[in-house]
């Protein structure tokens, strides 16, 4: 028999978290005694320890991080980010945090010292402009040391990139390796591995960094005064011609937001995929049911099939193989419905539905229906005004 240990790619690169550097990353790694809260970067449970301050010192550096909120939260690679300022950060550096957007999450469980919530922004707007005036505006006030954005095609990739060019500043992206002294990102097409010092802004690719994080930040909320070119997009040079609906089931897997997903509880395929209509979700399954030809393999979602990244991940009878929870460990939010309340999904799911699958579907359908026909009518009834009992 052939002993020889598989060789490791020296080019690998590492993780970097809160124990330091894991070189190789096989699924999840969850520490045990972590409550479901703190695996996923949430706030700890009423009861559970808590975690202490990253730093008490007062502030001489700061390290800056921006990012797009989408619909108040902070999604996966942001809190990779995040986390990865607040590993570099020493005692003597706050992590601030500049959200372009509303912000209802609790950054400070996720490493922000300081935070500035700029609400009049957008993610789905297209205002690189006014972004751009507003971030040079945040960073002469913070005068930090070093800016750290998620390199991604929703926004922050673009202003990142926009911002370097603006400043003149030095820039590395994609980055999937990150210390103290230096970034790494592959080259060549992924034949080769680069490495740099440090740079100024730094765009960091998804899934280079744990998230989670044995401390919290100090999550002080600040205002900070922008410029007029802020307001509005005063050069004209871009326009935004608005979002284009399609249908969620073109939607590619990987790149949903809102995904319902099928297993072998699901009898009735046609009522779960009404619901996906009705929700505007798109469609997964999982291995069981596509191997029972109930679902086409491209809708598999799983260790041997898609990794997804929905903000809402709702699984209609599915166990939950490791397989499969393999798939879906970067979603925000899960939401298990199946018979059997020990089920494994439901050690991973955020809220769970213990009942029927096809009574829980029928039930949401007439919800959606419900909601949809009130909020139509209520966009269909004329404004009334009424002043001193007359109507006008």
């Amino acid at each position: 028999m052939n002993t020889t240990p598989k060789r490791i790619d020296p080019r690998r690169p590492y993780t970097i978290t809160a124990q330091g550097l894991r070189r190789i990353t096989l699924g999840a790694v969850i520490e045990a005694g972590a409550s479901n809260d703190d695996r996923h970067g949430l706030p700890l449970a009423h009861g559970a320890a808590k975690k202490p301050l990253r730093t008490t010192q007062p502030a001489q550096r700061t390290i800056l991080v921006v990012a797009h909120s989408d619909r108040g939260a902070l999604d996966e690679h942001t809190r990779q980010t995040l986390a990865a300022a607040a590993l570099l950060a020493d005692a003597e550096t706050q992590v601030a945090l500049v959200v372009l957007g509303e912000l209802k999450d609790d950054a400070a469980a996720l490493g922000a010292d300081r935070i500035v919530e700029l609400a009049g922004f957008d993610r789905r707007a297209f205002a690189p402009e006014r972004e751009l005036h507003a971030l040079a505006a945040c960073v002469a006030q913070l005068a930090p040391t070093r800016i750290l954005m998620p390199d991604n095609a929703t926004g922050d990739g673009d202003l990142g990139r926009r911002y370097a060019a603006y400043a003149g500043a030095s820039v590395a992206t994609q980055v999937v390796e990150i210390d103290g002294a230096h970034v790494g990102r592959y080259a060549q097409a992924k034949q080769a591995f680069a490495t740099r010092a440090l740079p100024d802004l730094v765009l960091l690719a998804a899934g280079a960094v744990d998230p989670r994080l044995p401390f919290v930040g100090a999550g002080e909320r600040i205002e900070l005064a922008l410029p007029a070119e802020a307001g509005t997009d005063a050069t004209g040079v871009c326009r935004d011609l608005g979002i284009e609906e399609i249908d969620a089931a073109q939607v590619a897997l990987e790149e949903a937001d809102f995904i319902v997903s099928a297993g072998n509880g699901v009898a009735d395929v046609a009522a779960f995929e009404r619901l996906a209509g009705a929700f505007g979700a798109a469609v997964g399954a999982s291995r069981v049911a596509v191997d029972n030809g109930l679902f086409a393999r491209d809708k598999q979602i799983g260790a041997t099939g898609k990794t997804v990244e929905a903000s809402v991940y709702i699984a209609f009878g599915i166990s939950g193989a490791v397989q499969h929870l393999q798939g879906i460990k970067d979603c925000r939010h899960v939401i298990a419905v199946n018979l059997d309340g020990s089920a494994p999904i439901v050690k991973r799911a955020n809220l769970t539905i213990v009942g029927d699958t096809q009574a829980t579907i029928a039930a949401l359908i007439d919800e959606v229906t419900r909601a949809r026909s009130e909020r139509t009518s209520a966009a269909d009834t004329p404004a009334v005004t009424v002043a001193e009992g007359v109507a006008a």
